[in-house]
């Protein structure tokens, strides 16, 4: 990517694979179903748009096929007010897919994602200045793991954003369906230690830790530089600062729908909250209460709330139906 004539950069800064996603509309599962509902997902276009509907300037650029998936993914992006400036389109490799089937009260993915766009991301294909630019990088394991040049070029951008004192949130998403958890644990704990905020969930880190003592995560975890933000924990997430252990509630969902997503709506929340200047403990909250909005209805991202209805909740505002 060039990095003349870029527009000025947003404040937050993300990029990774974003795939065409074609749910089964049936409970017998993939094999039986007749019809599949189209949309499309990943983890830091979803965050993104989140970050954009809570009322702050977002970007995200990856590597999308020249292709009708790509364009459906390229489009609805861009219209959710997230700059799409620096994304790739490719002419010689193909936007990614998965398929998700619920069978049994069990979500399954299938990803088809081998040889992609997205995959084949360079290093020099980063626009330093854009990177420079932001007041927050944020990137996942997810982009690590797709592929040893995505992987690059992670650490690539972390160097860019390090060099320019643009802070570093980094959310491992550890996807076993991507690498081993042997591959993964010593990537995935190079990265968190160079991040500024480190955004795991608890689950996570027992694999990452090979442990299940909570004390010993968090005693490991005090001794890296980011302030980390643990969720999963019982009906509460940790903020571990300094050395300070912080539990912030979460906010009670009244009818769970479908939980995918949950995870990108708390990191979307979390960003915004630092965005406006709020404390990690604040930010959290906030994040906690997105999070918790996004799992009451379907899809990985069409539930992410906008300021709007982040204060019409904070504020218990009654709903005006006509």
């Amino acid at each position: 990517m060039q990095d003349s004539n870029l527009p000025g950069s947003p404040e937050l800064v993300t990029f990774g694979e974003s795939m065409g996603l074609f749910t089964a509309q049936d409970s017998r599962g993939l094999e039986y179903a007749s019809t599949l509902h189209k949309s499309f997902g990943g983890a830091e276009s979803n965050v993104a748009i989140g970050v954009a509907r809570l009322g702050h300037t977002s970007g995200w650029f990856g590597a999308l096929g020249k292709d009708p998936l790509g364009d459906m993914i390229y489009k609805s992006i861009r219209g959710e007010g997230v700059d799409v400036s620096q994304t790739v389109r490719s002419v010689e490799a193909p936007t990614g897919m998965m398929i998700r089937e619920n069978t049994a009260g069990r979500t399954s993915v299938y990803y088809y994602r081998k040889g992609s766009a997205a995959s084949r991301m360079q290093p020099d294909q980063l626009s330093a200045s854009y990177i420079a630019g932001a007041k927050i990088l944020h990137v996942t394991g997810i982009t690590a793991a797709i592929s040893p040049s995505g992987l690059a070029c992670v650490e690539a951008a972390i160097d860019i954003a390090a060099a320019a004192g643009v802070k570093i949130s980094f959310d491992p998403n550890l996807r076993l369906k991507l690498w081993s958890l042997e591959e993964a644990r010593g990537v995935l704990l190079r990265l968190a230690a160079k991040a500024d905020y480190f955004l795991p969930g608890l689950d996570e880190l027992k694999l990452l830790y090979d442990t299940d003592d909570n004390a010993a995560i968090f005693a490991s975890l005090s001794k890296l530089k980011a302030v980390s933000i643990v969720k999963g924990g019982p009906d509460l997430t940790y903020v571990l600062e300094q050395g300070n252990v912080t539990e912030v509630p979460y906010f009670k969902a009244d009818n769970v729908l479908d939980t995918v997503g949950a995870g990108d709506g708390f990191c979307a929340g979390f960003i915004a909250g630092l965005l406006r200047g709020e404390s990690a403990v604040e930010a959290t909250r906030l994040g906690n209460l997105t999070g918790s909005m996004v799992i009451q209805a379907v899809g990985d991202w069409e539930a992410l709330p906008t300021w709007e209805q982040v204060e019409a909740k904070l504020g218990n505002k009654a709903h005006i139906e006509r």
